[in-house]
């Protein structure tokens, strides 16, 4: 009888302390929903992110937890002890903004101008600072949670390190090491109130490519007498577009190349000197990455040696594929479904975006998953990431405070 009475009363203490966190994210929202408001009212760009960490940093030291400044240039990180020793488990957020002239007419619109938070990180921030908040107020947990504040995800500037490779050299998984890693993703062309999620290669890995295209001015009356750039660079691009189309087998895995920028001349009557281009490279697979690359050169290098000119091809690794471990996926999809409901987690299918979040997946098992942002009820199209128009709920925050609380707590009490 001793025994079944203190079984009755762990399920109902348990139950109780279910009820007394759910209400405490309940009554959580409005705030992280100012916080999210304060970022994007105050964008910065990649290792830029100065009074973002600032402000991020504040909060967490208020909750008793400590803090790291300036790991990877601007990332903070917490360490949230909990009441016994146990594993330690990362949840991580990017900081930075995009060099984007918003056109939202938001009470929160960005007042930094040509910078915007285009991408989501806001909503990123202000959910972890939230997940932080409601688990330094439950610390009666085994183990050990770190916030990672990450800034420079979209790259940093040229000439400078940042990023997660730059948090990563730095020791931000050590000391304590982390054991695993769990981030999220806002989706605002994806309905909200839902979680996304895919096992094994999510998002693509991601390469930054550049082309000098070399011929020789003339006046635009004699062209004639020019080898002429412009033409070259016409050539170039769409033979380029037929790596895809044509020598990809996209049955395999999905892959993208889009050029960015095209920059060349200064006036109507004079055929330039060169042209530069600037393009990315997205695949779910490092073979056909590599393939890419390798015909980006040939057909660039051929295609103006064959008009007379010069082609210089430079390309960089910007991220790897998001590899999400199957296993501990598996493991963590019940946390997922608690959080947001059976029906409200939905298995997606792999994203030619790019997250530089992918490296701490290359060290530790972990995964990324999406988080809707799109009110269906919204009589405005969802807008699409990286655009001026760019635009989440609000509303949509809450259930990413609960899935990544969740995710902490069901990790540390894990075998």
């Amino acid at each position: 009888m001793k025994k079944l009475s203190l079984i009755i009363f762990f399920f109902i203490f348990q139950f109780s302390f279910s009820q007394s966190i759910e209400d405490q994210i309940k009554n959580i929202e409005q705030k992280v929903i100012s916080w999210r408001h304060d970022f994007h009212k105050h964008p910065e760009l990649s290792n830029r992110e100065f009074r973002t960490s600032e402000v991020i940093a504040k909060h967490l030291e208020s909750l008793g937890i400590s803090v790291k400044r300036n790991v990877g240039v601007n990332g903070v990180v917490g360490i949230l002890e909990g009441s016994k020793e146990g594993k330690v488990v990362g949840l991580r957020a990017d900081m930075d903004a995009l060099p984007i002239k918003e056109k939202n007419y938001l009470p929160f619109m960005s007042i930094n101008n040509g910078i915007m938070h285009a991408c989501g990180h806001d909503s990123h921030m202000a959910i972890l600072m939230g997940a932080a908040e409601i688990l330094s107020k439950n610390r009666d947990f085994e183990g050990t949670v770190k916030f990672i504040f990450q800034g420079a995800e979209e790259g940093p500037p040229p000439g400078e390190e940042g990023g997660a490779r730059m948090m990563i050299k730095e020791g931000v998984l050590k000391n304590p090491d982390v054991d695993a890693i769990f981030g999220l993703h806002i989706a605002a062309q994806l309905p909200m109130n839902k979680v996304y999620y895919k096992p094994r290669g999510f998002y693509a890995s991601s390469s930054r490519f550049t082309i000098k295209v070399i011929g020789t001015q003339a006046h635009g009356g004699t062209p004639w007498l020019a080898v002429d750039p412009i033409i070259i660079t016409a050539q170039i691009i769409n033979s380029i577009q037929t790596i895809i189309s044509r020598e990809s087998e996209l049955t395999k895995e999905p892959a993208v190349i889009s050029f960015g920028k095209v920059e060349g001349g200064n006036r109507f009557n004079i055929i330039p000197n060169e042209v530069n281009l600037v393009g990315t490279i997205r695949s779910l697979d490092y073979g056909m990455r590599d393939y890419i690359k390798k015909r980006i050169i040939e057909l660039s290098e051929g295609i103006a040696e064959s008009y007379g000119g010069k082609a210089i091809v430079e390309i960089d690794d910007g991220a790897d594929i998001t590899y999400n471990d199957p296993e501990i996926m598996n493991r963590m999809l019940p946390s997922l479904k608690k959080s947001a409901g059976n029906e409200n987690v939905i298995l997606s299918n792999a994203k030619t975006l790019a997250e530089d979040y992918a490296y701490y997946l290359n060290e530790i098992p972990g995964f990324l998953f999406e988080l809707g942002g799109y009110n269906t009820n919204e009589e405005r199209e969802a807008p699409a990431h990286h655009t001026p128009d760019f635009f989440i709920d609000d509303n949509s925050m809450l259930l990413g405070v609960k899935v990544m609380t969740n995710l902490a707590l069901d990790f540390l009490k894990s075998e």
